[in-house]
């Protein structure tokens, strides 16, 4: 894992209520340097309020660079970009989106990270995309996600992972500038006492940083793991590590999506859940409103939030960005907001009543979790050629 660096001051920032406020506030008072890095930017009310944020610190001089995902961001060529770069923005997109049904590597391989760093000291990371989450038709908003201000050394890096990252899609879309700010102008003091990493996920030097922190992490948890995790769809290893806590004793409860938006991986999710009902996992299926949140939780002092979902797609494919947080007070805080989701949101699932479920939907399940497992097999050989090319 990436060394955790000390001196940092962490802000919680549970959904959209409480993360844009601050991200606009941030944008609002920058002075020199904006980069932005999101899945979604969505043409609807918050979309058009950090929008119209971004153009205001264009006009005043400050360098504003945003970066969308080609296919979760396909309508930001055609709503926002065209805006912001007449307000004098740099916009760039990610992997243009191509063919809704092909199988090629580039389709699955998205910019999932959602990062933003303000003249080079303030940072925000998380898995809230730039979309109205108040807007969830049918059931009780927000949609349930987390960010986290950064302030400290750590920016440092976060600020290093967003220059290189818009250099190399500058240079993939012969758009490249001359070279950015030298980062040692962005040096950040300790400020605070809080130790934490960012973790970032690529095709290169990074493809397995966020699932091995995840696993040390529960490999040395004595006493509880909670995770909340939109997508879940662990492989083999991830499911027997939590199998293993549970069985040495280790509270290990699970807050996943009870809400159907990608029918597929929703039911391929459901395929697992009676091997870990029976080995004593415990799972609760958040319902109040769609779960969005990668977050966890693992004993007294360890806590990641982030991009990354714990499934193929994220852990496999896409460039994700995670913090990861050793400190006692921010991981308690973050624990107690995940148990009132649980509490409040979710309900929990039953090992002797799932086992009676009716034959149709647990194969409905299993076709659907074989589905997805032969798509992830096609990119991943697909993608593996590709890295022995590149070799």
């Amino acid at each position: 894992m990436s060394r955790l660096r000390p001196g940092n001051v962490l802000q919680l920032l549970v959904c959209g209520v409480q993360y844009f406020p601050a991200l606009e506030q941030a944008i609002d008072e920058a002075e020199k340097e904006i980069f932005l890095e999101t899945y979604i930017f969505a043409d609807d009310e918050t979309g058009e309020r950090i929008a119209s944020a971004l153009a205001r610190a264009a006009a005043r001089g400050v360098r504003v660079r945003v970066l969308v995902d080609g296919f979760g961001g396909r309508e930001f060529e055609h709503t926002h970009q065209p805006v912001l770069d007449e307000a004098g923005v740099h916009t760039l997109i990610f992997r243009p989106e191509v063919a809704r049904l092909s199988m090629r590597r580039n389709r699955l391989r998205r910019m999932h990270r959602k990062l933003c760093v303000v003249d080079g000291r303030i940072g925000f990371v998380g898995g809230i995309n730039i979309i109205d989450d108040m807007h969830t038709p049918g059931q009780t908003p927000p949609r349930f996600d987390y960010a986290v201000r950064v302030c400290g050394p750590l920016v440092t890096n976060m600020h290093i992972e967003c220059q290189k990252l818009w250099e190399r899609v500058a240079w993939a879309t012969l758009q490249f500038r001359p070279r950015l700010q030298p980062l040692d102008r962005y040096r950040n003091k300790r400020i605070g006492d809080v130790r934490a990493a960012l973790l970032v996920r690529d095709n290169l030097r990074h493809r397995h940083d966020i699932e091995d922190a995840y696993m040390d992490a529960i490999a040395s948890a004595t006493r509880d793991i909670t995770i909340a995790n939109a997508y879940f769809l662990p492989g083999r290893r991830f499911r027997q590590a939590l199998i293993h806590a549970a069985a040495r004793g280790v509270k290990v409860t699970l807050i996943l999506q009870g809400r159907v938006e990608y029918a597929l991986l929703h039911y391929a999710s459901q395929a697992l859940y009676g091997s870990l009902l029976s080995r004593g996992v415990r799972i609760f299926e958040y319902r109040r409103s769609f779960l969005h949140a990668k977050a966890a939780v693992i004993d007294d002092d360890w806590a990641t939030v982030g991009s990354s979902n714990i499934d193929p797609f994220s852990l496999m494919l896409a460039r994700e960005a995670n913090i990861v947080v050793r400190d006692a007070g921010f991981t308690g805080e973050l624990r107690q907001s995940l148990e009132a989701a649980a509490t409040h949101g979710g309900r929990e699932l039953r090992h002797r009543q799932w086992q009676h479920r009716p034959l149709h939907e647990r194969l409905m399940r299993w076709l659907a979790y074989g589905m997805v497992r032969i798509m992830i097999g096609i990119a991943g050989e697909r993608l593996s050629r590709h890295m022995q090319r590149r070799r």
